[in-house]
Order: C-alpha cells, then sequence, then structure tokens
C-alpha cells in the first residue's frame, strides 16, 4: 500500500500482517481521490476517518493537505499501527481514537468538511452510517459524507444520497446535506 498523492506521495504504509481488515486499494484510493481533487478544496480541512483501519484515506487527506483528521479504530493492532504511522509522518493535526465507530458517533463533535467511513464489508449496520452521521450533526452544510461499502448495499433511498461510484468491488457513496 502506498499514499497516492500529496507531499508524502509515494510513501509506503505497511498494514501489521495477519489483520482481518480489507484496506482500501491504492486503485480505489485514487480513483476517490481524483474525484475530491477536482470538486473538494483538500487544504485546510477537518475530516473525521470512521473505521480507519490500516490508515491509507486518513494518510492521504494530510498527505493533501488536511489541517485536522481524526481517525476512529476499535481493533488494538491497528490502532498502534495508526499511532507508528501518524509518528512517522509527522503530522501534529493527525489523531487517533481507539473506539468502537457506533459508540463514538453518540458523542462525538464536529463539524468536519468531509466524514469518510470504510466499516467491514460485512458488518451489521453499515446502512445506518449516513442516517447515524446526519442525526450527530457532524458535517458542515457543505460537507460531504463517503460511505465505501460493498454491491448490496443501496443508500439511493437516503435523503443526503448524491452519487455513487465504483472501483472493482469497493463502492463510494456520496452523502452532502447540500443538493449538488
Amino acid at each position: 500500500m502506498r499514499i497516492i498523492g500529496g507531499r508524502h506521495r509515494n510513501r509506503r504504509i505497511d498494514p501489521p500482517k495477519g489483520i482481518e481488515a480489507r484496506p482500501t486499494t491504492d486503485f480505489a484510493r485514487e480513483g476517490l481521490f481524483n474525484i475530491l481533487r477536482h470538486s473538494t478544496a483538500l487544504e485546510g480541512i477537518r475530516v473525521l476517518d470512521l473505521f480507519a483501519g490500516a490508515g491509507g484515506i486518513s494518510a492521504e487527506f494530510v498527505s493533501h493537505g488536511a489541517t485536522q483528521v481524526i481517525s476512529v479504530e476499535q481493533d488494538a493492532r491497528l490502532f498502534a499501527h495508526l499511532q507508528r504511522l501518524a509518528r512517522t509522518l509527522d503530522e501534529p493535526g493527525w489523531s487517533q481514537v481507539r473506539a468502537d465507530v457506533f459508540q463514538y458517533l453518540r458523542h462525538a463533535t464536529g463539524p468536519f468538511d468531509i466524514v469518510f467511513a470504510d466499516p467491514p464489508f460485512h458488518l451489521p449496520g453499515t446502512e445506518t452510517l449516513p442516517a447515524l452521521v446526519r442525526e450527530a450533526g457532524l458535517l458542515l452544510p457543505d460537507g460531504l459524507f463517503i460511505l465505501e461499502h460493498p454491491r448490496g448495499i443501496d443508500p439511493a433511498a437516503d435523503p443526503w444520497f448524491r452519487r455513487e461510484r465504483t472501483y472493482g468491488a469497493v463502492h463510494f457513496s456520496f452523502f452532502s446535506p447540500t443538493p449538488s
């Protein structure tokens, strides 16, 4: 795994061996960040990365100039890996929180420019994440919630749903309080 762009471009991220997480592929991350670079200012933004896993998405955001990135991960090994990666990249605006995402959302404070969620592909409750983010008031009025999910989850009925993009087996659904 590598960081696709920004000031840490081409730095390798080596997740711990034997983890059950499914890191977002370089191909899918590159597609996502191509969309974001052409539609959203990435410098100076605040980002919340839910189910941060190996940290690829968080690292991309800090590499592209996000001022604050909060990575939430429950798994102890992945959380320790996130902390090591953040120290290696020496990004003072990147913080890590070890917590269950569903519990975290009950007390999270925002607002954020972007909230990203990459839950395990068959995690019960994935389809509730757009509503939980909305109810928690975590997005700025022109903010963006991005849900990474497998085929079979159809969030198009959500009132904030805007579009979906597919990269192989990975689907990114985009939500926003502001119509595009």
